[in-house]
């Protein structure tokens, strides 16, 4: 498969691509710095300095033209509202638009276990414009004809993954993950149907990737 990884110089981004590029496929991941061209491209991707946050709709177009598949692993990082806004929400919608007038035929949101309107905490809660952001972009992204896939990991760490999930989890509670295992679940899903326009919400647990699509 031909993929783009949006936020290419992410943590999760970085460990996914050698995955994805061990595996076979041919990847493009989309950086903001290019002082970051090198790390990208160690990973065997290839690396393209383009903002998304700036990016118009033509832009994307002409990024993921001919492209298979699309994980958006990007983010504002926190800071301000506007600026969560900006990344989270409306440049994510731009890229799931756009990959659908590119044909792109799979989307993968790594987004996070809380971004349900069932667990939304309290308006004056800082956190509440990222929870916002990513609900917004999340039920977009369902309300496309692509084959999503949303992936719900709760608090994330750098611990090593075990390649095993808790597929019982849900925000705040046995969600906690490693940023390894989410980089593996998001190469696992990506040419699984199982995971198709599914939301997966999970942690760190004891049950096998596969062994969990199996049981979707």
């Amino acid at each position: 498969m031909r993929i783009t990884i949006f936020g290419g110089h992410g943590k999760i981004a970085l460990l996914l691509a050698p995955l994805l590029v061990e595996a076979g496929h041919e990847v493009t991941s989309i950086i903001r710095n290019p002082d970051h061209t090198a790390d990208v491209e160690a990973t065997g991707a290839r690396a393209v300095v383009s903002s998304v946050e700036d990016a118009d709709a033509d832009t994307l177009v002409s990024l993921l033209t001919g492209q298979d598949a699309v994980i958006w692993s990007a983010g504002a990082g926190g800071g301000s509202p506007e600026r969560t806004y900006a990344v989270d929400r409306d440049a994510a919608i731009r890229s799931m638009d756009a990959a659908v007038a590119a044909g792109v035929e799979r989307y993968v949101m790594v987004s996070f276990s809380g971004s349900t309107r069932d667990a939304l905490v309290p308006e004056d809660n800082p956190f509440r414009h990222y929870q916002d952001a990513k609900i917004a972009a999340d039920e977009h992204l369902r309300g496309t004809e692509i084959a999503w896939t949303v992936l719900g990991p709760g608090t994330l760490t750098l611990e090593p993954s075990t390649g095993s999930v808790n597929p019982d989890a849900t925000f705040n509670d046995g969600d906690v993950t490693s940023r390894e295992l989410v980089a593996q679940v998001a190469a696992a899903v990506l040419a699984d149907d199982r995971a198709s326009r599914k939301t997966l919400v999970f942690g760190d647990g004891d049950v096998a990737i596969d062994a969990w699509l199996g049981a979707l």
